[in-house]
């Protein structure tokens, strides 16, 4: 295969999803393996609003919350920080590849309303089940963390409501057709993308760079960065959006992403069983109410922003605004939790027990429960697949 043809094959066009997200399931568990931790974004972006409020005057140092996940350091100086930096280079960098990066505003003020209210919902509910749609998900159920499922079927009855509520006259808005006068030259195009493609391919090579110098210095975060910027790519290359796997699941009864994502954590969880084996000690959390409430909200406002944590990465560096006020939501959300922790914690979180199924049910019969539950978030997937597509087959004839 010569040059052209791989770029063309693998850094322009879009992946298949399924592989991509199997690779992602294999690489989270590698990168448990090697930086001590897992695959999650939205404790590091609640760090920032710690950050934000300190250069703003205010004491964050009593706060509970903080003192649960650390605020040590800077984003460069902590794992999930440089990793959170690598997914965002990666995804910028793919974004390039593609010609994919474009200034694109939202088209009606309702959609900044969802953005910035769904983002803060969806921000507010990850870290009250101290995880979002990966560290209390896709990594979290192969932690083998019970909460992880209390909140993977709550998020999926939260997207449920969120796609009725998105479906609501108020958030549909008319479709405005452009005139346009004439067509742009293919050639201003061609130019374009090559340009964008040198740009995003510097970037590549720039940041490869730094994070092997950083290995060099401090082993673990020069990982991280090379793993966020692999995860960054497979997330912008494949499109990689829990919000999707729900919300289209629900609407249009397409099953392809959420039946990747249940192949991931399949992959994922053998990964990390490996490691546990070995002497590595799983992240597992209070499987208490926040969890189920916290997956509830998460769930809603992911839909209803249409975006979760690794959606609004990608398409905000690809130039979409909508989803820069879904970032900033999530960080204020994440926020305004820190603020409530310590008045939420001993009622819905702290006198509840974290369960590791590994130790509740023995090494094996773990491992064993958690590919069933796996196996029947699949048989439900299909099932409802089946059931939704022969629902609307009754409808059409009902109409004829």
């Amino acid at each position: 295969m010569n040059w052209h043809n791989f770029k063309q094959q693998y850094l322009v066009r879009f992946w298949s999803p399924v592989p991509a997200v199997i690779a992602a399931g294999i690489l989270s568990a590698f990168y448990f393996g090697i930086t001590g931790t897992f695959w999650a974004v939205t404790g590091e972006f609640t760090r920032w609003g710690g950050h934000a409020l300190r250069w703003l005057g205010v004491d964050v140092s009593h706060w509970g919350y903080f003192q649960v996940i650390g605020l040590q350091g800077t984003p460069l100086t902590r794992i999930d920080g440089v990793m959170i930096l690598g997914m965002f280079v990666g995804c910028f960098s793919a974004a390039l590849w593609a010609n994919n990066v474009k200034l694109r505003l939202p088209q009606h003020r309702i959609r900044v309303f969802q953005a910035i209210v769904g983002g803060i919902i969806a921000g507010f509910g990850a870290r009250l089940a101290m995880g979002c749609n990966l560290a209390a998900f896709f990594t979290g159920i192969p932690q083998f963390s019970l909460h992880a499922w209390f909140f993977a079927i709550a998020t999926a009855i939260g997207s449920l409501a969120g796609a009725k509520v998105s479906l609501l006259p108020i958030f549909r808005i008319p479709v405005q057709l452009q005139k346009v006068s004439s067509a742009q030259p293919l050639n201003q195009h061609a130019s374009r993308a090559r340009r964008h493609f040198r740009i995003g391919m510097l970037l590549f090579i720039a940041f490869v760079l730094w994070a092997v110098a950083k290995a060099f210095d401090v082993p673990k975060l020069g990982y991280a960065a090379l793993f966020g910027l692999v995860f960054g790519l497979i997330i912008e290359r494949a499109q990689v959006c829990f919000t999707s796997a729900f919300r289209d699941l629900w609407i249009t009864g397409r099953t392809q992403m959420a039946k990747a994502i249940i192949a991931g954590m399949a992959v994922g969880t053998i990964g990390v069983y490996s490691y546990v084996q070995l002497g590595m000690d799983p992240k597992i959390f209070w499987a208490g109410p926040n969890a189920v409430i916290g997956g509830l909200l998460f769930g809603f406002g992911i839909v209803l922003a249409g975006g979760c944590e690794t959606g609004w990465m990608y398409r905000a560096v690809e130039g979409q605004v909508h989803f820069w006020l879904v970032g900033l939501g999530n960080i204020i959300g994440s926020t305004l939790l820190a603020l409530a922790w310590d008045d939420l914690a001993p009622v819905l979180v702290v006198n509840f027990d974290k369960v590791n199924l590994l130790q509740a049910l023995g090494p094996q019969g773990g491992l064993l429960t958690t590919y069933i539950m796996l196996g029947v978030f699949l048989a439900l997937v299909l099932y409802w697949e089946k059931y939704f597509f022969a629902r609307e087959a009754r409808k059409t004839l009902q109409t004829i």
